[in-house]
């Protein structure tokens, strides 16, 4: 016998919800499936009442560790960052909090997790995880949930993580092109590598001894602790060793620590810095006149004061009232992913977490407001080829409003073009 033609509806409408309900969240004729972290109601102080909030995230590094100097102009850049996309209209319906879940990790991974767990079930995904031991502590929960996250670090390891949205050259890549600058420069025979241990240095010295046996150099190892006056041992091993050239990758204190004893005690070779190492406090230290004769900061873009929309964006948004600082740039930047992430996600009707990795890895390029070149932000490609391999060389620089002032432009050197990208570097080192 046949159902009756209302028995055979209410099947398909029972059939429609249950089949809404498998893809995690709830949708409606108005807007896009949804499910951690987005809500109808408005944000708290929206910038649009009519519209509904996506949460996302920030665990940064706020009080004590070595990048706190940093990470406050970072979290204060991206906070800025996102009120501007609230200003033009918000995402898809949406206005976007990053200042709800902000959370201090004191640049240590177990405190990292514990605040991340914290907050997980409340954000749709992590404008900002900041550091690469950090944000490995977290690394595999990140997958299972698929929660997507924007790094505040640079290590290769991220090329090869689809719940990574990175920015920029990663460390291994920055620090091959140091040692090509060098080279191509100064002619040095010998580079050292000294370094914290982990993703961060482990990475980067690996880039260098990368560098070195492309160009011929000769390559040495060193790692170092967290701590301004634990450096005793970096610094004999540079005086013991002589090499023509450092690639030190540890923080700000550290860094001026090791240059500026090394310097006291008649070393006179040059240091390439990664990015993280330079503050422009950094000069009103007692180092400042051995960092002016023997530093260089390499970095992944350009600084503070250059002429692209979206550097002028971002100044603009932070105020004139600030410090200057490259923590503001980098925080600018590395929130453009995670935007062009969004608009794909709620163009796509599916603001789920699964929705937005999906629009994720679908991202051919990022529209980084000329802060950094065409084409970069290509999480469709493979790692190696979706790889941003550009670095710039800054050196110290009094009158400069972050402190540096441009030595060369953003480049590609022969080792880093030539790389071919099929794992972490740090698994070479």
């Amino acid at each position: 016998m046949m159902r009756p033609a209302s028995l055979t509806v209410a099947a398909v409408l029972t059939l429609a919800v249950a089949l809404s309900g498998c893809r995690g969240g709830t949708t409606t004729a108005k807007g896009p499936h949804t499910d951690v972290g987005v809500t109808k109601e408005a944000c708290p102080n929206a910038v649009n009442k009519n519209n509904g909030c996506i949460y996302l995230g920030t665990i940064s590094d706020l009080t004590v560790g070595p990048f706190h100097a940093l990470a406050v102009p970072i979290t204060e850049s991206q906070k800025k960052f996102w009120e501007r996309v609230n200003r033009a209209g918000g995402i898809g319906g949406y206005d976007i909090d990053v200042v709800t879940y902000v959370r201090d990790n004191k640049y240590n991974p177990e405190v990292h997790n514990q605040v991340y767990q914290e907050i997980k079930g409340k954000v749709l995904a992590l404008a900002q995880t900041l550091g690469s031991p950090t944000t490995a502590a977290i690394i595999a929960d990140l997958r299972a949930n698929k929660i997507v996250a924007a790094p505040a670090s640079w290590t290769s390891a991220w090329a090869f993580e689809d719940v990574i949205i990175e920015s920029g050259a990663n460390y291994c890549f920055e620090s091959m092109n140091a040692v090509d600058y060098a080279v191509d420069t100064y002619s040095p025979k010998t580079v050292m590598a000294v370094h914290y241990a982990g993703d961060y240095g482990d990475d980067a010295a690996a880039g260098a001894k990368l560098g070195a046996e492309a160009r011929g150099l000769k390559f040495s190892n060193v790692k170092t602790d967290t701590g301004q006056d634990k450096q005793a041992g970096a610094i004999t091993a540079i005086l013991t060793e002589k090499p023509d050239l450092v690639i030190i990758t540890t923080g700000p204190a550290e860094t001026a620590a090791i240059v500026g004893g090394a310097a006291q005690r008649g070393y006179t070779g040059r240091f390439i810095g990664t990015s993280p190492t330079w503050n422009p406090g950094l000069l009103q230290s007692a180092a400042a006149p051995a960092l002016t004769a023997l530093y260089q900061q390499s970095a992944p873009w350009n600084a503070w004061g250059t002429n692209t929309p979206g550097h002028k964006a971002m100044r603009e948004a932070v105020g004139s009232s600030v410090t200057p600082n490259d923590g503001y740039t980098a925080g600018w930047v590395w929130s453009y992913p995670l935007k062009a992430a969004l608009e794909k996600a709620a163009k796509d009707g599916d603001l789920t977490r699964e929705g937005l990795l999906k629009a994720v890895t679908s991202l051919s390029s990022v529209d980084y407001e000329g802060m950094l070149p065409s084409g970069s932000g290509n999480f469709a490609a493979g790692p190696d080829s979706g790889a941003v391999r550009l670095t710039a060389i800054y050196k110290p620089d009094k009158s400069a409003p972050t402190g540096v002032s441009q030595v060369k432009d953003l480049f590609v050197g022969s080792t880093a073009k030539a790389y071919k990208l099929d794992k972490p570097c740090f698994q070479k080192l």
